[in-house]
């Protein structure tokens, strides 16, 4: 850039607005972990803050940042807490925020290789970097797309052409002569593939749960059976997916065992590794992951466990023309004579965002020797957390903990109802506000979760949500209300 052209975009307020809202950005992080996890708002009190015209005049940065630390600020779940061990986090480095603020400058949309040869080169050498990241063969190549609903919902499509040929054109309807399309999950899958199902037009009713055995992993024998007996009913087996790391509990199914049914009957093997992805990064946890290389497809979330800002679900693929099937189509307008492979051509999606542009920076930034070391780091907070679970009376394990998210229960005095008591611990010490933490049902019963997985995780952090535990379970002991 020329001293001239940099006096020009100097003359504005850009700089100094920048300026103004990186200390902003800058005092948030600071001050995050003051803040209480879980907003203490009422639905209706943030759209209260807001006019309900949008304003004639310009405001300034100050005025708005303002506002945002006023009304917006209060009304948020703050995801970068050190205390957040809901669901599995969702956090950010310095290197996501940096690279964010630069791909909203560079405004790309990779659509086409020549609506953004950079960008389009970028993010496949970047699922290149994750693939050797994870260590999955090079018979692999993938895209980014937003979540991983969305990624398992394109490999279902991608399914289901190869299950069911012509249905691109004629619909399922058309191929009636197949009879219905099933997909089949563990019982712990998550429910974006009930709504990939549903989205697909295979129904809900198509949806087979398969039973799992005490450590909550699929039964290979019920898969076979399942799928067995479907096509000797005249369905048309179109997927399954096995599962590294449910939402859940983070069990993980037999991938090796599912696998080779897949190959023997001939039916799609996807693998949603979403959350615990990266942990193949890690020599130890190889076991864990044994079988995942035979998957047709599988998804994994840097947007989850390696702290890229979301949103960011990598979708690797061993047949990229089976996954160009079923919705490539190129209108004249968007024709062209380069050969780019164009990313528009596998997905629902037209118009793609510079996602690739966070992982470089993740990867230039931090490089691959921080991230296992913070994924090992939460591994060993999640061990000693469960340490401390088996050593008090007061509580229990309520699922193996192979990863980072640790599954417990309390254990009530006598006479008192074990779902509501823990029901009533979790709401009491999420409203206590230095942590949060979510819950889910094994066999049937309400327990609670706490996952490790922020990049401000500490061991602090986790003992604080310990602490809170065992004084909340005091309290409502003695009646304290």
């Amino acid at each position: 850039m020329t001293s001239a052209e940099e006096e020009n975009v100097s003359s504005g307020s850009f700089l100094e607005d920048a300026a103004r809202a990186a200390r902003w950005i800058e005092s948030y992080r600071n001050g995050v972990g003051d803040l209480p996890v879980l907003p203490r708002v009422r639905p209706g009190d943030v759209s209260g803050g807001l006019g309900t015209v949008p304003p004639e005049a310009p405001a300034s940065l100050a005025a708005v940042l303002a506002d945002l630390d006023e009304i917006i600020v209060p009304g948020l779940t703050h995801w970068n807490h050190p205390g957040f061990f809901a669901y599995f986090c969702s956090s950010t480095t310095d290197a996501g925020v940096l690279a964010e603020f630069l791909a909203a400058e560079l405004n790309q949309n990779a659509m086409l290789w020549r609506t953004s040869p950079a960008g389009t080169e970028l993010e496949r050498r970047m699922v290149e970097w994750v693939r050797r990241f994870v260590e999955l063969p090079d018979s692999f190549s993938g895209l980014i797309l937003d979540t991983a609903s969305t990624s398992s919902f394109t490999a279902l499509l991608a399914a289901r052409e190869r299950a069911v040929p012509g249905v691109r054109a004629r619909g399922l309807s058309g191929r009636g002569d197949l009879g219905p399309c099933t997909l089949y999950v563990s019982e712990e899958a998550h429910s974006s593939l009930d709504k990939a199902a549903a989205a697909a037009g295979l129904g809900l009713d198509q949806v087979r749960k398969v039973p799992v055995d005490s450590r909550l992993r699929m039964i290979p024998d019920a898969l076979d059976e399942a799928i067995t007996v479907d096509r000797r009913n005249g369905l048309t087996p179109v997927m399954v997916c096995a599962t590294i790391g449910t939402t859940s509990t983070t069990s993980v199914d037999p991938v090796r065992e599912v696998a080779d049914i897949c190959d023997r009957l001939g039916v799609w093997l996807h693998v949603d590794a979403a959350y615990a992805g990266p942990a193949a990064a890690l020599a130890e946890k190889s076991q864990e992951f044994e079988g995942w290389e035979r998957a047709d497809s599988i998804v994994l979330n840097p947007h989850k466990w390696m702290s890229v800002p979301i949103d960011c679900s990598v979708l690797l693929y061993r047949d990229e023309e089976a996954m160009r099937q079923p919705l490539s189509l190129t209108p004249e307008y968007l024709s062209s004579e380069e050969d780019g492979r164009d990313l528009m051509d596998i997905g629902l999606s037209l118009g793609r965002r510079f996602r690739a542009l966070k992982l470089w920076f993740q990867f230039r930034m931090e490089g691959t020797e921080a991230i296992r070391a913070r994924l090992r780091s939460h591994i060993q907070l999640a061990d000693r957390l469960a340490d401390w679970i088996e050593e008090d009376g007061r509580f229990e394990l309520a699922a193996p903990h192979p990863f980072s998210l640790v599954v417990f229960r309390a254990l009530p005095p006598s006479g008192a109802d074990p779902d509501d008591w823990n029901r009533r611990l979790l709401t009491a010490v999420n409203r206590r506000g230095p942590v949060f933490l979510s819950h889910t049902t094994v066999g049937g019963r309400y327990v609670i979760r706490l996952a490790v997985g922020s990049a401000r995780g500490t061991e602090q952090a986790v003992r604080e949500a310990w602490r809170l535990l065992g004084e909340e379970y005091d309290r409502m002991e003695k009646g304290v209300t």
